[in-house]
């Protein structure tokens, strides 16, 4: 049976509606002969835009051209521009794709009745419990779902002649804040609460009753409450919810069987509706419904006692890491670190994967950062500090991008599930995650916490890394020469200090030399001042091919250049002038110049005195270079 490569695309899957469906996916992977490759983000959470950003940005990761199929949650994204950037690559690829719940045209669907379903809790509300006074908690504005629930509940309450003011209607965005903030704003822009209040999700409506037991209210015999997608267990809330029963798993595993039928040219239909079922509980006022089931309530007991357990066993090592990783002051100690954590979340596979531009600001030609555009997208070629493949760690430098992960030795088998998380800092790309196979669930806040602790510790490694470019290069104009590359005049006593002290103190010789480039006037003003500047950049290009046994050199100033040397004797000193002229008579023969490149030079060797500075000697040898200049005469250095 051949293997597929299956993307999915998906946001916030720290919620129970992705992890429900994911799961459906995964449980059906192996039986469908599919490999499933997870792009995720936690976009629309942190209520921030560069962020989302950053986050958006993992979607433009896969190229579609390279899978067999895709698995579309794009009811997820807040942004629909990236979803109809998504659409335009997955119609571009020409690959099958199913769609779950929004319906796509020219594309497998997997869906639900959303307004016969919200129908079924806004008649029962009315018909069953007599309300007239409601307020609605709805999801996005530009969700199809949500779209869909709304226009549902208006539809029915204008059928039995219900009005509704605007500021009864609260816009959330499907995750618990909303629901709080919903009763806040109800609280805040309306004159009395309502006698029920329907929600377009189950953890909005959760959050919704706590905060109205917060605020004094009791549910349901002040204010009803329903949800939708029940989501949450019978027993596992303040009461239980009145709510819409979806079969999220099952829509998984038929967004994978689709595919499987389409590879193998089985006939089904392009679009599945899934039937409904409302679930009419305590918080609407139906006690008769209530569950009074204390097995379950002591088994339940059980399954959050361990999850309690196994949240603090890992919050602790989350915790253990946090710390470490933001006290990393060089990258090596940051990768080392972070491999530690990778070993106890014990996946099969792990790679972090850095775009090769992570790590440093653009600079301008002359090596000084400058500010422009932040990058937003992945480089073609892709860093991999760490590469973690059943137990072992590899080496592998890079990949290519369109690679997603090494090429290592891997489970052949299928039904593998790889998850795929970005990198980032607000919209800047740092690189992304790829996990594959975890044991530790990833379908909680917990790892969305860890996601955002990686991202933060690693800009702090590149703010770090930045600063000591910055460090550098700022010692770099204060100790060298920016005109020719060599150390000047401030560069030159740091680099000699040391050594002067010690030849002082151990009596030992040093020598200076004072070397003066000979007619730069003439050179500059004859030729013109650019003539003259390759000249003083050619007697530096000299010096450095002519000092080659531990000697320092600089620029001192104008046309003039020195060099010192501990442990020099006569001839080292003759040995060294003599290479120097032979340097630049080849750089004559080199520049083909209009001039003849010439310079003086005087040395003087000597033990240092206690008291003595350096600079005695430089103008000993300045001393000495200029008796020689001045017997030179301007025939030497023009040509004829």
């Amino acid at each position: 049976m051949n293997k597929y490569k299956i993307a999915i695309i998906v946001a916030g899957i720290d919620q129970k509606y992705q992890s429900s469906i994911l799961h459906g996916i995964q449980s059906a992977s192996t039986e469908c002969s599919l490999d499933f490759y997870v792009f995720a983000s936690f976009s629309g959470i942190m209520d921030n835009v560069r962020h989302d950003t950053g986050e958006l940005n993992i979607f433009k990761l896969p190229d579609f051209n390279d899978f067999d199929g895709a698995v579309l949650l794009t009811n997820t994204i807040d942004y629909q521009y990236a979803v109809n950037d998504i659409l335009r690559r997955i119609k571009s690829a020409k690959i099958p794709a199913v769609c779950i719940d929004n319906d796509i045209n020219g594309l497998f669907h997997i869906g639900i009745d959303n307004k016969n379903a919200m129908r079924e809790i806004t008649e029962h509300f009315i018909k069953v419990h007599g309300f007239t006074k409601f307020n609605y908690i709805s999801g996005p504005a530009n969700n199809s779902e949500s779209a869909d629930r709304l226009d549902a509940f208006l539809e029915v309450l204008k059928e039995n002649n219900i009005e509704i003011d605007k500021n009864r209607i609260y816009y959330g965005d499907f995750r618990a804040p909303s629901g709080k903030a919903a009763i806040e704003y109800f609280r805040k822009n309306t004159p009395y609460m309502p006698q029920a209040i329907i929600c377009a999700n189950d953890v909005m409506a959760a959050a919704a009753i706590n905060r109205l037991y917060e605020d004094g209210f009791k549910v349901p015999s002040e204010i009803a409450v329903s949800g939708f997608d029940n989501t949450f267990n019978n027993h596992n809330l303040r009461i239980e919810l009145t709510s819409v029963e979806r079969p999220l798993v099952l829509s998984g595993q038929l967004a994978a069987k689709m595919l499987y039928n389409h590879f193998n040219e089985i006939p089904q239909n392009r679009s599945i509706i899934l039937n409904m079922s409302t679930r009419f509980t305590e918080s609407c006022g139906c006690h008769d419904s209530v569950i009074q089931d204390y097995k379950g309530y002591k088994e339940l007991n059980i399954i959050n006692y361990n999850r309690v357990e196994t949240y603090n066993s890992y919050m602790t090592i989350f915790n253990q890491l946090s710390c470490k990783l933001h006290g990393c002051s060089t990258f090596n100690e940051y990768i080392e670190c972070l491999k530690k954590f990778v070993v106890h979340i014990d996946p099969e596979e792990f790679y972090f994967c850095l775009c090769d531009n992570w790590h440093y600001e653009s600079v301008d030609q002359n090596g000084i950062m400058k500010k422009e555009e932040v990058p937003t997208y992945y480089t073609e070629n892709m860093l991999v500090p760490i590469a973690y493949c059943h137990g072992k760690f590899y080496d592998k430098e890079s990949i290519n991008k369109k690679q997603l992960v090494p090429d290592i030795t891997r489970n052949k088998s299928a039904g593998n599930i790889y998850y795929f998380l970005p990198l980032h800092f607000g919209e800047r790309c740092l690189g992304y995650m790829a996990i594959g196979n975890c044991k530790v669930s990833l379908h909680n806040e917990m790892f969305h916490s860890w996601c955002i602790t990686i991202n933060n510790s690693l800009e702090n490694i590149r703010k770090l890394m930045c600063l000591n470019y910055a460090i550098n290069k700022l010692k770099s104009l204060y100790t060298q020469d920016s005109f020719s590359g060599i150390y000047n005049r401030h560069g030159f006593v740091q680099a000699t200090n040391d050594i002067f002290k010690s030849c002082t103190k151990e009596h030992r010789n040093i020598m200076l030399m004072f070397i003066d480039l000979d007619g730069l006037k003439f050179i500059n003003d004859t030729y013109g001042h650019d003539v003259g500047d390759t000249a003083i950049r050619s007697i530096a290009d000299v010096l450095c091919r002519s000092c080659t046994k531990n000697e320092i050199y600089c620029r001192f100033g104008g046309d003039e250049f020195i060099v010192f040397a501990a442990d020099y004797t006569d001839s080292d000193a003759e040995c060294l002038t003599q290479k120097i002229e032979n340097n630049i008579s080849a750089e004559n023969e080199k520049l083909n110049n209009s001039f003849v490149l010439s310079a003086s030079t005087g040395y003087i060797i000597g033990i240092p005195k206690k008291g003595d500075d350096l600079f005695k000697f430089v103008t000993e040898a300045d001393k000495i270079m200029y008796e020689t200049k001045r017997k030179k005469k301007l025939s030497n250095y023009l040509k004829s």
